[in-house]
This record gives structure tokens, sequence and C-alpha cells, in this order.
């Protein structure tokens, strides 16, 4: 049986994952019928907020243990001192690679509105006042790093991965709707790229998602193309392997983060050693099992979350395929597990 959780050496205190980006404040309305028109006001029946951003992957990747350092501007304001206290004090995060911005420079705030399994966003901020080069400066020895890569490469990515970082890279819709194929150079620093289907098919110019696939598995040793309520397929030319894992037949209540939480999961599984197929299902488990609840961050179910998941799959006679599927979380969720992290509330504006 493998390791459930990735253990560094003794009084090793590198980091597992290092990740730098864009950190949000999130608030979340639920339950909305559809979304409002100019001179209309809808009521909402349900309503969660919490870090956003960045932060989903950093609150995901810290709840399956990993250590997790998040290089980070914060606005020197209610949310940022709210979003440092729940990533700090709460989720374990270290922050110290992270800066607080001068008074004037606010932590960007987005409107996330869950409209079915999908949602709108709205977000209010400026371009923070120091760049990721600057944040990270020499990355420090870390077993991964989870990355946004976009338009402009960043120096520290490079160096990361220079020095044996495994860099895992998501990327951002393109609002200009180029699709610029240089983007795909950065690859070359990368160990795996998770786009979604979307995403890939536009950057590699090919019709399908498995057309995608194929054409990613020239670029990076690990290709995975998410697929939403189709799941996710992926490739493992390191190992040989391919994979296919169906989405679960959840109810949405709400859809943010669900990417990020897909991503850091499977990263966690990554680094615990675990075989393509199990590495594709628990990720896809994981962000299903996000989307049960409000916000993007304090929606990741974490062990908890997924082992109240696997208890009632368990004692329930009619799920004899899921228990067929995902049998070999039964080695892989670690002992004394506590109950999943609790709801996101609604914070004071």
């Amino acid at each position: 049986m493998s390791e459930p959780l990735p253990d560094g050496s003794p009084g090793d205190t590198a980091p597992d994952v290092l990740l730098t980006g864009l950190l949000f404040y999130d608030l979340v309305f639920t339950g909305l019928g559809r979304g409002p028109v100019p001179g209309e006001e809808v009521w909402a029946r349900g309503m969660g907020s919490g870090p956003g951003g960045i932060a989903n992957l950093a609150v995901t990747a810290a709840r399956f243990g990993l250590r997790t350092s998040l290089a980070a501007v914060f606005g020197d304001d209610l949310y940022g001192r709210y979003c440092r206290e729940v990533l700090a004090g709460q989720e374990g995060i270290d922050l110290s690679p992270s800066r607080t911005a001068p008074i004037g420079w606010h932590t960007p705030v987005t409107v996330s509105l869950a409209l079915g399994a999908d949602r709108a966003l709205v977000t209010g901020g400026a371009e923070p006042p120091y760049g990721q080069d600057e944040l990270i400066g020499d990355p420090p020895a870390a077993r991964s790093a989870l990355v946004h890569i976009g338009p402009e490469p960043q120096d520290w990515i490079a160096k990361a991965a220079a020095s044996g970082t495994r860099v895992f890279a998501d990327v951002g819709w393109d609002p200009s709707q180029r699709w610029s194929t240089d983007l795909l150079d950065q690859l070359s620093l990368c160990h795996a790229f998770l786009p979604n289907e979307t995403e890939a098919m536009a950057y590699t110019r090919t019709a399908t998602p498995r057309a995608a696939l194929r054409a990613l598995t020239d670029l990076v040793p690990v290709a995975v193309v998410t697929r939403g309520r189709d799941g996710a397929i992926a490739v493992d030319q390191e190992t040989g392997e391919y994979a296919d894992a169906d989405a679960l037949d959840i109810d949405v209540l709400d859809a943010t983060g669900a990417g990020d939480v897909f991503g850091a999961s499977f990263v966690a599984a990554t680094l615990a050693g675990w075989p393509l197929a199990e590495r594709l299902r628990f990720a896809v488990l994981a962000s299903g099992l996000s989307t049960r609840r409000h916000g993007g961050a304090l929606a990741a179910p974490g062990w908890g979350g997924v082992a109240e998941w696997w208890r009632g799959v368990v004692a329930d006679p009619g799920a004899e395929e899921l228990r067929r599927t995902y049998g070999f979380l039964a080695d892989r969720i670690p002992a004394g597990v506590g109950p999943p992290p609790p709801e996101a509330p609604p914070t004071p504006l």
C-alpha cells in the first residue's frame, strides 16, 4: 500500500507546494434561478464568502496535508486581514513570501453568481503593486509549484524548474480570444499541464478534447484536459498511462473554484505516487464535492470531506459501481481523519 500523503524526510520544512498568483475576496450568491437584468433586484437563497483566486489552490493543497507556501499580495483592509487570518491561522498556510500592499491598494473583490452548473463573475480591483517574480525572487526548494501561465513568461518558474521543482501549470481565459500558440512554449518548463477543454482546443487549434490531449502530449510529460460534467482525460508519458474519469452525478450548488480544486488535488495525488487513473479520479471527486458548498477555497473538501463521501458510498447498497471505481480510497484515506471542514460563512461587509 502506498502512502496516502506525501512525506518529506525527517526535519524537512521545504514546501510540498509553492504558489503565487492573484488573491481575491469572494462573495458568492446561490439559489438564483436566473441572473438580474438592469433595473432589477434578485434575491438569493444562499450566500457564502471567503478567500478566492490563488487561495482556492492553496487551501485545497493544505487540506490534503501538503506543506503549502503562498506568495500573494494582500490589501491593508478588512478583506486582506480576513483572508490572512483564514489562510494562515485556520488553514496553516505559510504566507512568509506574501506582502501587504501600501495603503490605497485594496484587496480585489469578486462577486460570483451561481447559475446552474456554472457561474458569472464580477470583479473589482486593480493590478497588484508587486509582480510574481518580485514576490518569489529566488524560489525556495519545493517539491512542486502550481502556476497559472500567461502571455508573459515568469522568470521564477524557470528557476524553480531548473532546481528540480515539478511545475504543474494551468491557463486562464484569453479575453482577446487570439489564443496565441506562443504560450505553449512555456510548457517546456512544466511537468504537467491541466487546461479545460475549451482552452486546450483553442491553444492547440484542434476540434475535440481528445485531439487536444494528443497535441499536448508532444509538449509536456503529463497532459490533462478537464471537461466539466464530462469528467477529465489524461496521458502520462513518463509511465505510458492513459486515463479517462467520468464526473460524479452531483447536484451543483456553486461551481466557483472547482477547476482549482481539481488541479491541487491532482498535485496531491501525484506527489503521493498514485497511478494516473487514481490521480484523475481523485481530482474529479474532490472537484465535484467542492461544488456542493459555497465559495472556492473554503469549499475544498479535504480528507474529511472525501472520507465522509466514501463512508456514504460504502454504506449505500446501490453504489456498487462507485465502490468499484473508487475502491482505491480504502487504502488512501489516512487513518483518524476528522470531519469535513466547516461551511464558508458570510463575512461582514
